[in-house]
């Protein structure tokens, strides 16, 4: 069954439009892997959130699909979120009435609190019809940052794979597969556990390198990247670390006995003692 999904334009969840959707557990029977969804807005109430927006009324912006679902560490409520898989932006706003009718319909026992839900289940018939009215930009719009804007001192890879040049072969990224690989293993450091945030503060808050299990450089060709057993976060000190040498890439296990190895030298205690 197709289903709706509202996205605020302020939200407790720092939810990325077409890589994450976090979401109550009563939707949960609603948002199922493989699920059709189409991504809608209500009426604006912050106006500074005008030029985010393809419209100030309710509308509809966007399709996409439900990817893997997980449960949500961060929730006491048994809140899950949603990998969401091929998200297409519509041209314009398809708006939620036209010619005075809804697109979507209303049962009679649901008119006066229909709105209230951020996920609404919708009938197939519902669903093409929002779509036909829809202009659908069909280009990747997740991909690629321009070569110019790709540091040679960045170690993060998460990409599939499409080549580039730039000092050597490069590659494409996508940055949905960041955004997954957060959601999914946190901003903490895996190896070490260090955290931007806490010891920076405000200032450092959702940073965190990235880092590819097996170089995408050893692929050859595309590659479906899974965020949650490809990538891994890692802070940018063990993320040099693993990098350190150009034709070794050391395994996150590695990492973790080097730091333990080291962690318990520096804690021998002193013999004069």
């Amino acid at each position: 069954m197709p289903v709706v999904i509202v996205e605020n334009d302020t939200s407790q969840w720092e939810d990325e439009t077409g890589a994450v959707y976090h979401f109550p557990k009563r939707y949960q029977n609603f948002l199922k892997q493989g699920a059709e969804v189409i991504y809608y807005k209500g009426r604006i109430k912050d106006k500074s959130f005008a030029s985010e927006r393809l419209s100030s009324d309710p509308h509809y912006f966007g399709t996409a699909r439900i990817g893997k679902v997980y449960k949500d560490s961060q929730s006491s409520k048994g809140d899950l979120y949603a990998l969401i898989e091929g998200y297409t932006r519509f041209e314009k706003a398809v708006p939620a009435k036209i010619d005075g009718r809804y697109l979507e319909e209303i049962p009679e026992n649901r008119t006066s609190n229909y709105w209230r839900d951020g996920v609404r289940p919708i009938s197939k018939n519902n669903y093409d019809l929002i779509l036909g009215h829809a202009v659908l930009i069909i280009k990747n719009l997740e991909t690629h940052h321009s070569v110019s804007n790709i540091d040679p001192l960045d170690f993060e890879s998460k990409n599939e794979g499409s080549k580039t040049t730039y000092f050597g072969t490069r590659y494409e990224r996508q940055k949905d597969l960041r955004l997954k690989a957060i959601a999914i293993h946190g901003l903490s450091c895996t190896a070490c556990g260090f955290d931007f945030e806490r010891v920076y503060g405000e200032y450092a808050k959702g940073f965190i390198h990235v880092h590819h299990i097996v170089p995408i450089s050893s692929y050859g060709e595309d590659k479906a990247v899974d965020p949650e057993t490809d990538l891994v976060t890692l802070c940018a000190n063990c993320h040099a670390v693993v990098h350190r040498k150009r034709e070794e890439t050391l395994s996150i296990d590695q990492l973790k006995a080097m730091l333990k190895r080291q962690l318990a030298s520096d804690y021998t205690p002193d013999e004069h003692l």
